[in-house]
């Protein structure tokens, strides 16, 4: 019986062998959307609500105990900290995120590059900066309601007081537990995207691990009111940049390049931000040990985000001058081609004119008399 095609995957005219790498890579959607619907119908089943419950519903909650269904007092909502139950959530979405993943890029991306004709090098950075505006876009979105609901930008004395005691409404705490399944989400993703060189793994390994790794590290500190402020404002960043980068792909002509500087200004802008945020939170509201560690991380990191940031300005501004460079040369040689094709040209007829002329000499007078010359030749 042959398998259509599905979620995730191209048509091919002969399917790959079944448990194969490449029928698991073309039907990766497909197996994990089963394998994450096993978890949502064990919620219909009595004897395993329970197991698949603890996948899909949030854990450690303080207000209403450990049952959800517990009623609370009118106006009171239930609210969370961090407990070692949330990477069995983790778990469940880093699955959604995989399947979301194909969704965006079988449904929009893939059909907008079909339409461009783009390069292999362009197309790899359209697809991949398609995905991350769709993440960063939904993240800052998400993370400024949180803040404004919470009332963090109003009031910033909230980003330290009662620390560590900082309990997490039910879109706070869903906010980083879709963030840690993202990042997660990202090494099997290289390889369901076929990603095998080094120069291409390593970068996307880095991102994955070390935002895995800060996001969870702030959220298992009680540092999670900080770190929503802080994401939210770096995601704003990377919004931008990786717009301008989608900008980039399309302007062939490069007429929107200036409007780089945008970036480049709300890039500083947002490090000073959370710079003194930071600083703010850390040293001036909550102090001690552990506080202080976190905030020489915190300027750390930005402090290698700015140098990255330039060094990789620098090095686009090299090889636009190199570009620039190659076709200055290739111009030159093209039109010192065709010069040499003019006078080789040119030569040819002078030649064959000696030529005619030195046949001419060699006939007696009276033949000379006879047959005219080139110039005569062409007024007649």
């Amino acid at each position: 019986m042959a398998i259509k095609p599905g979620l995730g995957r191209k048509t091919s005219q002969k399917n790959p062998p079944i448990l194969s790498h490449e029928f698991v890579i073309q039907n990766h959607a497909d197996i994990i959307s089963c394998v994450a619907m096993v978890f949502v119908v064990g919620l219909m089943n009595e004897s395993t609500a329970a197991f698949a419950s603890a996948f899909i519903s949030l854990h450690h909650n303080v207000s209403g105990g450990e049952d959800p269904t517990r009623e609370q007092p009118y106006g009171k909502a239930y609210t969370y900290i961090a407990g070692i139950k949330d990477y069995c959530s983790i778990f469940f979405y880093t699955l959604t995120c995989i399947i979301m993943h194909a969704i965006i890029q079988e449904f929009v991306l893939d059909k907008i590059s079909k339409k461009l004709h783009l390069s292999k090098f362009k197309l790899s950075r359209f697809n991949e900066s398609g995905q991350l505006v769709t993440f960063y876009l939904i993240s800052f979105l998400w993370g400024s309601h949180v803040a404004l609901k919470e009332g963090y930008l109003g009031q910033v004395s909230l980003l330290w007081e009662g620390f560590p005691n900082h309990a997490m409404s039910f879109l706070h705490k869903f906010y980083f537990i879709i963030q840690l399944s993202y990042y997660l989400h990202m090494l099997p993703e290289l390889y369901f995207q076929k990603i095998k060189s080094k120069e291409e793994q390593q970068p996307k390994i880095i991102h994955s691990i070390s935002g895995f790794t800060l996001i969870v590290l702030a959220y298992s500190l009680s540092f999670q009111r900080l770190a929503l402020v802080l994401l939210t404002l770096h995601y704003f960043s990377e919004l931008l940049s990786h717009v301008f980068q989608l900008i980039g792909v399309f302007d062939r002509e490069e007429r929107l390049s200036k409007l780089r500087v945008v970036n480049s200004l709300c890039f500083f802008l947002v490090r000073f931000a959370t710079s003194v945020i930071g600083v703010l939170t850390l040293y001036y509201g909550i102090g001690g040990l552990r506080s202080l560690l976190a905030l020489v991380g915190l300027i750390a990191l930005q402090g290698y985000l700015v140098y990255s940031f330039i060094t990789e300005q620098l090095r686009a501004k090299r090889e636009a001058k190199k570009e620039a460079k190659r076709e200055a040369k290739l111009l030159s040689s093209s039109a010192a081609s065709q010069n040499q094709k003019s006078k080789s040209s040119s030569s040819k007829s002078s030649l064959k004119d000696k030529a005619k002329r030195k046949k001419e000499s060699d006939l007696p007078e009276a033949d000379q008399s006879q047959t005219p010359s080139p110039s005569k030749q062409k007024i007649k």
